[in-house]
């Protein structure tokens, strides 16, 4: 980086601009949002005179101003940037400038608080996808009675309690958009509008949760999947966290409101002496004037351009649990292995059952060796024949978790996180295992390193059945902290070791189904189990709704057996294909236990599947707007809009008997293309005597249809049965030469 020299600091990249006024005492954001294109320093100057707010009656003598550091000291009312004390003392930060340095798509700003004697960076990094991560560092440097108001002694830490990443949004963003759920249903929208005072959202599970708050959006009132101008923050980070969107009457400067988050601390969990550094999550802003659909192609072109995002084709994967649970017999095993290699499966996972005493899920958490009285052979045997079938071999874990009825717990009950006056009521019949601790952390990292070498495991399925309470290390003479924080760095640096050592290996993030889907754990995993729920009708919204983050290559996407586990709802062969086809696809059923037809359906999905996850795996993913909140299109397009597919869905009835003309979204309206029905993964159920005409017409083949037709007027769809599909390709025109 070069020291700027410049008196505004302009960012920009993929149709977005952030701005910011270095000046003196503390800089301001003057713009975050739609690229102002290439400003001359008369019009920099311009923007910043007009980032001037009005004083306002019975408030500041003079205008309010929107820094990059809010605090009580600017009179800022809403959520400070800073909060902490030194012993009850050092409560009003008061922060200077005192550097800044930019470069190619980054800002470094460097502070100083005075009174609490701390230095503060701030970076901003506007990624070429246009997706803006700002991350916060606090150290605390000896004192310098020169430097400071208020030297705190040296024997006094501050105890910081919180960091938060603010950023401005306009009056016009007044709707909000977020995320609740459960086990089974993660990930369901909900929405209103932002009222003044605010919107705070605070997660102490020690984990995001599968209620977590996944993606903040607030836009212009009625913003859809294709319009709208939208604004949304992601906080990076897997254990505890906040998320706000605050419009305040008096707005922030002249803007409207904020939008924020950071780490939710616990009291005292980071103090910080002479030499300590504090190290925020990173936050990842992103605007788009293209609705909902902009916004999950930023995330998803941000994403796609990391280093280590998975770059060779996503296996159609087998997962055991549903097909055997914890019936662990070595030939019922190797047969499903023969069954998913003759379908065309390219990875088998054995999940939960196969470590010391794991009949069920009472026990054997922690003691992470393989049980000879259920394999006496060891794993060898199994995965032997996964190997000699050209599959890769993964393996369930859950290395944060323990049963108290293991051998870890009865020998080393000191690596249970919990209080020094005892631990909480158990979850699922099981503790969580106090990761920071050095021993555990050796531990854990020689026993997982252990069985990937001994065996050649391809994958680790990497569960996280409960949530964190009560997560506090014990201390001498019951001196406990609070342990979220340590725990969330210790998992990140025990998944890094063990990637380290075997740079091939790639791991799932599972929580209990989808409770920990995040930026920050997805920067060592190469992909999320969206949800335990493989029902098609619950499917559709989860992974819909994952994907508002998540390209659909990183989101795991099974087919299960045709009544639900979790739901017991039946659905259709065609219709739980369908639906896994629009992810990381596999498979989650006894197949020895279907039928020969049942088999070589199977088969042909497969097969499908592999055809089109070139497409599905590195195009852009879009949704229509639809009235009727019982159908659905969604669809992914090639790049270069030459080609795509479209899913069109029914979940349940609904008033309307005619569907209408649906646009297909994402092509090209000058472009001619041509339309056919897939067929290989079945056919849905209709409910009208026939369908549209362009459907019989596409089932036998492709269908010319100009561009303008698809994007402009629409397809008329065909009325479903609920809980049914259509899959719908799109190609290109080529003209004959």
């Amino acid at each position: 980086m070069t020291r700027t020299t410049t008196r505004i600091a302009h960012l920009r990249a993929a149709g977005v601009s952030f701005v910011v006024e270095l000046r003196a005492p503390l800089p301001r954001v003057l713009h975050w949002g739609e690229d102002l294109g290439e400003l001359t320093g008369e019009g920099l100057a311009a923007l910043g005179l007009t980032a001037e707010a009005a004083a306002l009656n019975n408030s500041l003598d003079g205008p309010r101003q929107f820094t990059v550091w809010p605090t009580e000291a600017d009179g800022w009312p809403g959520t400070p940037a800073q909060q902490g004390h030194r012993a009850g003392t050092a409560t009003a930060p008061r922060v200077v400038m005192t550097g800044a340095e930019e470069g190619p798509g980054e800002l470094v700003i460097a502070l100083h608080d005075t009174d609490a004697a701390l230095d503060i960076t701030l970076t901003y990094r506007l990624d070429p996808s246009g997706v803006l991560g700002v991350r916060t560092d606090v150290s605390c440097p000896a004192p310098d009675p020169g430097r400071d108001a208020t030297p705190a002694p040296a024997a006094v830490p501050y105890d910081l309690a919180a960091t938060t990443a603010l950023l401005p949004l306009p009056n016009r963003a007044q709707e909000i958009l977020d995320f609740t759920g459960k086990w089974c249903r993660e990930r369901t929208p909900q929405r209103g509008r932002l009222a003044f005072a605010g919107h705070v959202r605070e997660v102490r599970r020690g984990k995001p949760g599968v209620g977590a708050p996944h993606l903040l959006t607030v836009g212009v009132p009625g913003f859809g999947f294709r319009t709208g101008e939208v604004w949304a923050l992601h906080v990076g980070w897997s254990g505890n966290q906040r998320w706000l969107a605050e419009r305040l009457p008096e707005g922030a400067g002249v803007h409207g409101g904020v939008l924020g988050g950071g780490e939710l601390l616990a009291p005292g969990e980071i103090r910080l002496a002479p030499g300590d550094r504090y190290a925020s999550p990173e936050c990842f802003f992103a605007w788009s004037g293209e609705g909902l659909d902009g916004l999950a192609g930023r995330f998803h072109t941000m994403l796609r351009a990391r280093p280590g995002h998975p770059s060779s084709p996503r296996p159609l994967t087998l997962n055991t649990w549903e097909a055997v649970y914890f019936d662990h017999r070595p030939e019922r095993l190797l047969a499903l292995a023969d069954a998913a290699a003759a379908v065309g499966v390219e990875r088998l996972v054995l999940d939960d059952g196969w470590f010391l005493g794991r009949r069920d899920d009472t026990a054997g958490l922690g003691d992470w060796t393989v049980d000879p009285q259920v394999w006496p052979e060891g794993l060898t045997p199994l995965v032997d024949r996964v190997h000699g079938h050209g599959m890769q071999f993964g393996l369930w874990v859950e290395p944060e978790m323990v049963n108290p009825d293991s051998r870890m717990a009865r020998e080393h009950p000191e690596w249970i996180l919990g209080p020094s006056a005892g631990v909480g009521p158990s979850s699922r019949h099981q503790y969580v295992v106090n990761v920071a601790d050095e021993h555990a952390f050796a531990h854990l990292l020689e026993r997982l390193d252990a069985l990937v070498t001994e065996y050649g495991i391809d994958y680790l399925k990497w569960d996280h059945n409960r949530d964190l309470h009560e997560a506090v290390r014990r201390g001498a003479h019951g001196a406990d902290r609070p342990g979220v924080h340590a725990q969330t760095a210790a998992l990140y640096r025990l998944m890094d070791a063990l990637r380290a050592r075997h740079p091939a290996l790639e791991i799932e993030s599972c929580s209990g189904g989808g409770g920990r889907v995040d930026l920050g754990v997805l920067a060592r995993t190469d992909r999320v189990w969206a949800s335990d729920c493989n029902d098609p009708v619950e499917r559709q919204s989860i992974q819909r709704w994952t994907a508002q983050l998540l390209p659909p290559e990183l989101i795991g996407a099974h087919v299960g057996g045709p009544r639900s586990h979790t739901t017991g709802r039946v659905a259709d062969d065609s219709f739980r294909l369908i639906t896994a086809l629009f992810g990381h696809a596999g498979i989650e059923d006894d197949l020895t236990a279907r039928t020969p037809e049942q088999r070589a359906a199977l088969g042909r999905w497969a097969a499908l599947y592999k055809e089109l996850r070139g497409l599905l795996h590195g195009g852009r993913v879009v949704r229509a707007d639809l009235d009727d909140e019982a159908t659905q299109l969604h669809g992914v397009v090639a790049p270069d809009a030459g080609s795509a597919l479209y899913c069109w869905v029914r979940t349940e009835t609904s008033v309307p008997g005619q569907s209408g003309r649906v646009r297909l979204p994402g092509l090209t309206p000058g472009r001619p293309y041509r339309v056919r029905i897939r067929t290989e993964a079945g056919l849905p159920a209709l409910h009208q005597v026939t369908g549209p005409l362009w459907c019989t017409a596409a089932l036998d083949g492709w269908v010319p249809v100009p561009g303008t037709v698809l994007t402009g007027a629409g397809l008329p769809m065909p009325t479903l049965n609920p809980g049914q599909a259509l899959l719908i390709e799109v190609a290109a025109q080529v003209s004959a030469s």
